[in-house]
This record gives C-alpha cells, sequence and structure tokens, in this order.
C-alpha cells in the first residue's frame, strides 16, 4: 500500500500555539479523494485505521485521514508540550480538515465521517459545500438535543420493555447495582451482540453472579474518574474539552432511569462546562449533493431515527440499514468502504437495495473483534452454550 504520512504547520491564534497537524494519505491519487473522519473525540487516525487504509487501497481509493488536534501525532506544540484546552473548539477542528485539503490541492473531497466525525462532517459541508462532493454520515450525530432520542430508545429496551431483560435491569437497579455502569455494560453487549448476548449477561448478574464477561465489558465501556488514554489510539483528557464545552456530554440527568447523561459525569469537573454547539444541524440549509447514512439496527448511542431525519432533509440522501450496532467505520468497516465505493462512483442510490449484500460481507477491524471476545468469555462462564 502507498501511504504517506504528511505534516500542514497550524498557525498560533488567540486559542492556542502553533503545532504540526498530522494527516496521512493512501491509495491510488485521485483529484477527488475520500476524507475518513473518526469518532471520539479522542479516537486517533494513523494507528487503529490502518487495515482500513489497506483495504480501501486495494479497493481503489485514495483516502485522506487527518490525526485530530491533541490526538497521537497533533497532540503536542512545537516545543512538545500538549495542546491547550483551549485550542479544542470544533471551528479549529473544521479549518484544520480545510488545510488538509488546501495542502493536498483538492477542491473538493468526498467525506466520510462516523459518529462525532459524522458531525464534523455535515458541519464541514454546511459551512463549505464547495468543498464536498459528497457525504457519508456513520452513526449520525446530529445535535447535543438528541440525547432525548438516546433516552426513549434505552429506556423502551432495556426498561419498560414489558420483558426478562427489562425485569432484570430494573431487579439489578433495586439492588443498588450503579445505574450508569449498568448501563454501560448493556449497552454496549446489545450493540456488540444483540439480545444474544446482552440478556444472559443480565441474567447471570441478576442471579448474583458476574463472571469474566461482565468484568470486561465494563472495562471497555465505562468511563471512571480517571481519562481514558492509549497513546496513539484513543485520547480523551485534551479533546473532551469539545465534547462537554460543545457536545453537551456534561448533560443534567433528568431524573429517570438509566440515563445516558450519567456516562460522563465523573469527568465532568475536568472539562469546562457546556457552552452550546456550534452547529445544530436541523437549522442548517440541507447538503444538497449526494449523501448516505449508514444506521445501525442495534445503535443505541445515535438511535436510527436520527439517520432518518437526517436523510429526510436531504434532497440527494439515502438511507441504508445495517444489522449492526454504533458505528460501522470501528465493527463493520468493509460494508462501510463499499457504501464509499458506490458513492464516489456516484450509485449509492442503488444502495438501500444493497443491504442484505453489506451485512454479509466480513466482520473486521478493531471493534469488530469485541463480540466474538465476548462470547468466548461468556460460554467459558457458562451462560450461552459452547
Amino acid at each position: 500500500m502507498s501511504e504517506q504520512v504528511l505534516t500542514v504547520r497550524r498557525r498560533a491564534g488567540a486559542n492556542g500555539p502553533a503545532f504540526d497537524l498530522t494527516f496521512v494519505r493512501s491509495g491510488p491519487r485521485t483529484a477527488t479523494p475520500v476524507l475518513v473522519i473518526p469518532g471520539g473525540p479522542g479516537l486517533a487516525s494513523l494507528v487503529p485505521y490502518r487495515g482500513l487504509r489497506r483495504w480501501a487501497a486495494q479497493g481503489g481509493l485514495d483516502l485522506l485521514m487527518v490525526e485530530h488536534r491533541g490526538v497521537g501525532r497533533s497532540r503536542h506544540d512545537l516545543a512538545g508540550r500538549d495542546l491547550p484546552l483551549t485550542a479544542m473548539r470544533i471551528d479549529l477542528v473544521l479549518d484544520d480538515l480545510v488545510a488538509v485539503l488546501d495542502h493536498e490541492r483538492v477542491d473538493r473531497a468526498f467525506v466520510v465521517g462516523s459518529s462525532y466525525g459524522s458531525y464534523l462532517a455535515a458541519a464541514l459541508a454546511a459551512r463549505r459545500p464547495d468543498r464536498v462532493a459528497g457525504l457519508l454520515l456513520d452513526s449520525a450525530l446530529r445535535s447535543p438535543a438528541d440525547i432525548e432520542i438516546e433516552r426513549r430508545a434505552l429506556r423502551g429496551l432495556f426498561w419498560d420493555g414489558g420483558d426478562r431483560l427489562s425485569a432484570d435491569i430494573r431487579t439489578l437497579a433495586r439492588r443498588g447495582v450503579d445505574e450508569r455502569t449498568l448501563l454501560d455494560v448493556a449497552r454496549a453487549a446489545y450493540e456488540l451482540g444483540g439480545r444474544a448476548l446482552v440478556e444472559p449477561l443480565v441474567r447471570r448478574r441478576a442471579e448474583g453472579r458476574s463472571g469474566l464477561a461482565w468484568r470486561v465489558a465494563s472495562a471497555y465501556a465505562t468511563r471512571d474518574a480517571s481519562i481514558a488514554r492509549i497513546p496513539g489510539v484513543y485520547e480523551f483528557d485534551l479533546v473532551g474539552a469539545i465534547g462537554f464545552r460543545e457536545l453537551g456530554y456534561g448533560a443534567p440527568a433528568d431524573g429517570g432511569p438509566l440515563d445516558p447523561a450519567l456516562t460522563y459525569a465523573p469527568l465532568a469537573d475536568r472539562f469546562p462546562a457546556f457552552e452550546g454547539a456550534p452547529d445544530d444541524f436541523s437549522a442548517l440549509p440541507a447538503f444538497d449533493g449526494p449523501l448516505v447514512a449508514l444506521a445501525g439496527d442495534r445503535d443505541l448511542r445515535t438511535p436510527p431515527v436520527i439517520a432518518e431525519r437526517v436523510v429526510a432533509s436531504s434532497p440527494g440522501g439515502v438511507l441504508v440499514r445495517l444489522h449492526n450496532g454504533h458505528s460501522a467505520l470501528d465493527t463493520h468497516p468493509i460494508a462501510l468502504l463499499n457504501a464509499v465505493r458506490r458513492l464516489v462512483a456516484g450509485r449509492h442510490h442503488r444502495l438501500p437495495a444493497e443491504q442484505d449484500a453489506l451485512d454479509r460481507l466480513p466482520l473486521r477491524g478493531w471493534s469488530a473483534r469485541l463480540p466474538a471476545v465476548l462470547g468466548a468469555l461468556a460460554r467459558i462462564d457458562g451462560i450461552l452454550p459452547d
């Protein structure tokens, strides 16, 4: 695979010092490459997505990926110090993306964003439609106000479902199991493995046994007072300022059960208070170019209704439903890349009829291995059959 790791100098400004923004370009060069923006904020681009870029190059895609300011190789200023939290703003991140396009002399790019990255992709299309040839929004994130959609989806499944799963979760909550942990584990297990994984996992816990699968799912899904940092892979400690200041990660709890506002609550005192989202896409002009929204039917962090609303407001939009959880970029990247190839070729309108074929493509990628790992641990625990 032909791959270049490059930098573009970002000048000092009122929000922070100068630094070198790192990005990578891979695959055959074309006039209109694909800019892929991961989620987070906190996911790095270079290390976790090497496989993605290799598969993309094999399929003939010209890919650009930017190491987000404050993460990985774009973490430090020219003196080697961490960038300040004042430099973590969405407006500046969007300027970074345009700077990379300018550096590469790219007039227009197809822009692919996953989760938080979809917010950036849509904001870029709204502000600079002249630079965007088409959009693919994976697990679309539209507005901090969409936490109400998230609450309804979570409570409808795990609290008010009228089945054994919701009864077991209510039992655990009455027994004093921390609701934040309970929510994070149940949500992660459902997104990764569906009912076949979450039901026996919660049942065993309700019977007073946790086991390896519960502990691993908890370690994967929950946030505590420490700030997760796996250098070069996931670094939330600086860019978390964007989540809290502009995306509402510190939203107040509404007093109801299993509130997703609790997920980041232990970190709230580390970051700036919420100032307001820079863009609410429900109030922006619709992007009138080709748009694909990928929605996982088990996605509880950005439920599919958000993607449905995005497509409904886009004259050139199509909705593609996958039997998947959150972020196809991380859990079903081959399906995402095939959707990108259709978009680049101008055949994205065919994608809704190809949903089943996309689902059958092999699961690869670093997060795609987690369901198999949890399933194996659940069999060790005796909660799934061999």
